[in-house]
Formats: structure tokens, sequence, C-alpha cells
């Protein structure tokens, strides 16, 4: 290293145990450089002391060719000879750990399949942009044997889009070109995934198809890009201009913003439909509990034993003069009054500039013999918290698990789902006994069953609907939108008799799938969106007041989708109206995956945590800060809703960690492990 003014050596750095073939100053750390070698490894060196800080172990069989320091991510980003990027944080606290790592071959591939089977011509080559065709973009011809990465730069994506009436202003995304020994290509740093691809094939009056270097003009300029590459066999150098507006445009036509008029929202924007399968339902429900009252009233009245006032009876007009047997009566008065008065104390605004609950607290053993807990998830106030287990039960604890609220038994399978109501007065569970079952939180006791023969497979997901107006279920290839009245009169003749009433109002299928595998949609407000994910390794999106499917997202994941979260909020936060439009999906051994509703686009990616085995949970906090992940390697992860990498990793677990639930009420988060323990972290 020189001194540019004195021209004297100011540091050498020893420790490369090949040729250095990359080095990279970091700007925000004094003194800080970074360098990858043949070696296979980088190196962390602090020049002015001539000391080592950091050492990785080797990455990869080949070697490293390139680097970038990410300055708006603190990452550095390096590259290898055989196709492979590596991403990894500079952050103090996370050690220089990796946090992606992507294949361009699989990429490239991925997305020439994408753009071929949409159909699309994407244009012949031009004076001015060089578009690529469709036909050379097929896998076939696409992906090659060795694809060296020779550059990684920083990419002006949204100067390129100044005059295309600002189409990608709303993202905060970081873009970086990755230069090719055949082709230029452009990587979303937030998802990870490939935005545009460029072979030098495309051009046709380009002699030079195999590149040795290449280099790039950081700002773009009118929306175009110089590119500057040499020959791998010839001393040639050619210099290509990339309209990259007009390259992305052509390329992704599909899925930009202002391309979808009709955009989806979750929050409902127009009144019903007259034709809608909701305003049926409401209709029918409507009926039949206005109709049932009406019978009661008319046929049960309070009439007196005597009815001549002036006749005294056997002293049933008079009070009687000792009170021998007084039932406590109030008891459930004060113990609603209690609970009420409980939630006014804790109805406080939801801290959205608090910690993530990162402390362990507590933990509890569900039952004696461990038994996996399948699904947890808090009540609408906080105050409860509903577990489905394995062992065919499902048990309602305190916020703060001390006691044992209520055991619900009568499952006679493993209990897959447990959803509550808006009003927290009901509580709906599906099982692999193929029935769904709703109870009565406050009389403690079963108030509906629908039993086998309603379903010809297992019900693997149910929740209220439509604020406690529907209850949605999925079986095999459809979910059933049903309309339900639940009768909380009692008579002890006939306490056996099941008087609630629930009604199938329409069925919707799926598209080209074996079985739903997760649904979600929204309780807190009205909305018309139902969110589904099959075996088929699709997203599909529903529009219940249209009644009909309105997308279909292809190859979401790379495994089929276990569950779908999406960012509700809750009564003590307030979110931008568009927040509510993020949902999240994870399938085993692919990550969480942020989409956006509007654009139908993966915004981000989650990876760090394991999810190999088991089909681990995912929550969000109800401030949308905050996502929580299970994990199958004993820990509970914690990531920011902005950053790709995990902010913290939650110890203290015995077994693999299958669910989390955020409490809405106050900054708290519940864990379940295969071995049946609850564990409760705090700020």
């Amino acid at each position: 290293m020189l001194s540019a003014k004195k021209e004297a050596v100011l540091a050498e750095l020893d420790g490369h145990l090949a040729p250095v073939t990359a080095a990279e100053f970091c700007t925000w750390e004094k003194s800080m450089l970074v360098s990858v070698s043949e070696d296979r490894t980088f190196k962390v060196w602090d020049y002015s002391t001539s000391q080592l800080i950091y050492q990785s172990g080797i990455i990869t069989a080949f070697p490293l060719l390139s680097l970038l320091i990410d300055e708006e991510n603190k990452q550095i980003i390096t590259g290898c000879a055989e196709g492979q990027l590596w991403i990894f944080s500079l952050i103090i606290d996370h050690n220089y750990r990796c946090v992606a790592h992507i294949d361009l071959k699989k990429e490239q591939e991925k997305f020439c399949n994408k753009v071929w089977k949409s159909g699309k011509e994407i244009g012949e080559g031009q004076n001015n942009s060089k578009l690529c065709k469709t036909d050379n973009m097929r896998p076939e011809g696409s992906v090659e044997m060795s694809l060296p990465i020779l550059l990684i730069e920083h990419c002006d994506f949204f100067s390129c889009f100044h005059n295309e009436e600002n189409i990608y202003s709303s993202q905060n995304t970081s873009y970086f070109w990755i230069g090719t020994s055949t082709g230029l290509l452009i990587i979303n740093l937030a998802n990870f995934e490939l935005e545009t691809f460029l072979s030098y094939r495309d051009y046709s009056d380009l002699s030079i198809r195999i590149a040795r270097s290449c280099a790039l003009t950081r700002k773009a300029a009118n929306g175009k890009v110089l590119c500057l590459i040499t020959s791998m066999f010839e001393d040639m150098i050619a210099v290509l201009e990339v309209n990259l507006a007009a390259l992305v445009r052509a390329q992704h036509s599909d899925f930009l913003p202002h391309a979808n008029e009709k955009s989806l929202s979750v929050i409902a924007r127009c009144n019903l439909l007259a034709n809608s399968p909701l305003c049926k339902g409401l209709k029918k429900n409507v009926k039949e509990t206005s109709s049932k009252t009406l019978g009661v009233k008319n046929t049960v009245k309070d009439k007196p034993l005597v009815f001549h006032s002036k006749i005294k009876s056997s002293g049933y007009t008079a009070a009687p003069r000792m009170t021998m047997f007084s039932p406590n009566t109030n008891l459930k008065k004060q113990e609603v009054s209690k609970w009420k008065t409980s939630c006014k104390c804790k109805n406080k605004e939801y801290p959205l500039e608090s910690c993530p609950p990162i402390k362990y607290e507590k933990e509890i053993s569900v039952t004696c013999k461990s038994t996996p807990i399948f699904c947890v998830q808090y009540s609408g106030d906080g105050e409860l918290l509903a577990c489905g287990q394995a062992d065919k039960t499902v048990l309602i604890f305190n916020s703060n698990l001390t006691d044992v609220h209520n055991v619900f038994s009568g499952h006679d399978g493993a209990v897959n789902s447990v959803g509550w109501s808006h009003d927290r007065k009901w509580l709906v569970s599906a099982s692999e006994d193929r029935t769904l079952r709703v109870w009565s939180v406050c009389n403690k006791e079963l108030a509906l069953i629908l039993g086998k023969e309603k379903f010809h497979k297992t019900v693997r997901f149910a929740q209220f609907y439509f604020i406690d107006t529907f209850i949605l279920l999925c079986c095999g290839a459809e979910f059933h939108l049903l309309s339900f009245h639940l009768d909380t009169t009692k008579d002890d003749l006939k306490r056996y008799k099941q008087r609630s009433v629930c009604k199938l109002v329409q069925k919707f299928p799926m598209t080209s799938t074996m079985e739903i595998t997760s649904l979600s949609a929204v309780n807190e407000f009205y909305s018309y969106i139902v969110l589904t994910a099959g075996s088929n390794r699709a997203l599909e999106v529903f529009d219940l007041n249209a009644g009909c499917s309105t997308a279909v997202i292809q190859e979401a994941h790379v495994r089929p989708v276990h569950q779908i979260c999406q960012n509700k909020g809750s009564s003590f936060s307030t979110q931008q109206p568009e927040a509510y439009n993020l949902f999240l999906t994870t399938a085993a051994g692919d990550g969480i995956k942020l989409w956006d509703l509007r654009t139908l686009r993966c915004e981000r990616r989650f990876a760090g945590h394991s999810s190999r085995c088991y089909p681990c949970g995912i929550a969000v906090s109800p401030c949308g800060r905050f996502v929580a992940s299970g994990s199958d390697d004993k820990y509970a992860y914690i990531y920011e809703m902005r950053s790709s990498t995990f902010l913290s990793k939650l110890g203290r677990h015995t077994e693999s960690v299958i669910s989390v639930s955020f409490s809405p009420s106050s900054p708290q988060l519940t864990t379940a492990t295969l071995d049946g323990k609850l564990r409760l972290f705090l700020p």
C-alpha cells in the first residue's frame, strides 16, 4: 500500500496463500480494507496497524475473482469462477456472518424459464438499446458450463427510470450489476433474485462472445449505461450501450406496478356487490337469526301463575320471608368485569419504537409428556393464548403463562390450527380427524361441530372472517366459505343437542393443485381478499366480493408454502394503509419471502434460520417492524422488516421451534417447540 503524497509504503498486508484478485476500502470504518484471493477466502484488515481483523474459512472450491462493498447495507459481495455469489454482513455485532448465497446459474435458468413460459417477444436488437431475443434466453442455450463472475458494480437503477413515470420511485431497494464472461445481469439485493439479463450474443454486430474482463459506468446517462468488454481469445475491445429502462420494461412488463390498473388491496375499497358471495351469506345469516329469535319470542312468554291479582295463592306472589338458598349468579359477571378492567388497564397504544422481544423470561411444559405444539395464537386483546397440540387437545393459557385458563378436548386427531374470533368469545379449531369445532371461551364448552361427513379430506386450516361473520377453512384443493349462527341459550333438558347452525355459502377451488397447504385472510377489518398456497408451489389471490380468483403467482418457492402470514396489525397499533398489503410466506428449505399484494412481487427475502426438517412457523409484530421465525436448530429468529439478515437469535430451546406468536397488546413473543414447551420473551 503506497501513500499518494510521499510515495512510500504505508503497510504490507501478508496473509493470503494465493494471488489477491480484488481489494476494497471500507468507507464507514477508518483504516479497514477487505481483500479476496484465489485461496478462496476473504480477509478484513486494519491497514493502519497491518493487523488481520478477520479471516474467513474456505468459502468455495473455486477461486474468488470479484468484490464489492455495499455501503448502504454494510455488506460485502464476492463472486467466484463458477457463478456463485456470497453476501456477508460487516455490521460489528453480526460477526461477518453469511447473509445469502446466490447461484447465478439457477437464477438465470429460472429467469429464462419464466420469460420463455410467458411467450413474450422481448425484441430485436436495436441500434440504441440492443435488447436480447426470447429465443436466445431459453434454458437450453442460456446456461453455460462455466460462469466466472468478472465484475460486481453498483447499479444506478432508479435514475434510469426518471423519464419512465417514476415506476420504481417507491421502492428503496439496492441493485447491482454482475459482469460474467457471457453477459450482464442485474441482481436485486433485497430478494436476491435476477431482475434482468443481457447476453453478449444478443448484439448481432458484436464479434465478442466470451469476455475476459468488463467494466461499467457507475452513473447512467439518459437512462443508458456504457459497458466495456475485452475478448477472451482475441485482441479486441468493444463498448456496448445498454438502455436499461427499455430492457427491464420489455422483460418485466407484466410485473410493473402501472401495468395493473386495478391494483389489489387488502382494505376494502368498494361496497359489496349485489351478487357477491359475502352478500348472500350475510342475507342468509340475518334471515336465520331473525326468524329464530322471533319464533322464541312468539312461543315463550312470561305469564304470571295467578291471573287474578286479588286472589291470594300459595305464596307465589309474595316475597319469601327468609332466603334458604341463594346461588352466586353474579359469579360470571364478576369474572367478566375483572376481565374488562384488566383489558382497560392494558388497553394502551402498542409501543411502536420498542425494542424487539429478545430477552428470555420464562418457560412452561404444556403437558406431562412431551407432545408437539403445532399452533399458537393470541386473542385480540392479548389476554389469552391458545395452543393446538398433537395430543388432540386445545389449551388456553393466560398471556403471562402463569395458569391454564381452559382445556378443550374432543378432537380425534392432531389439532392443525386455532383461531380467535374478533370479540374473543369463540375459538375455532381444525384437526386431522376431518372435523371443525367452535368452542365457547366464556361457557367453556363446545358450541358447534362439523363432522367427517362434511369433509372428504383433512381440514388444514380454519379461521373467522369478515369480522366474525363467516368461517373460512381449506380442505383438499378448495376452501369453503361458511355462514354460521352460534346459539348461546341454555336448556338443561336439551343441553347435548346442537342448536348452532352452520351452512356452506360457496366453495372456491384453487387452480391446478392437489391440496391447499395454507390460507390467510384478515378478520380484524372488512377485507375481500383471501390468500391461498397450494402443493403446486403457487400462490393464488381470491376476491370474495367478486367471487373469483384474481391473480396467481407461479413457483413462489422451491417447495410448497406451509404458512402465509399477513401484516394484520392489531387494535393497539396503527400502521399506514399500504402496510396491510404486505404478507409473508415460508417454505421448508427456502426461507421467508415478503410479498406486496399491489405488485405481486417478492420484495425481500429473509435468510439465516434453518427449516429443512420441520415446517417452522412465522409471525409479524403488531407494529409491522419485526418478523419472528421458528427454526429446527433449536432457535427462534427475529428479523427487521427492512433487513434480510436476522437481528437476533433466541436460545433456551431444547427442541425445534415450530410455532411463534406476537402479542397484539404488548411487545412479547411466545415460542412453541416439538417437546411441548412454551417460552416467553420480552424486550
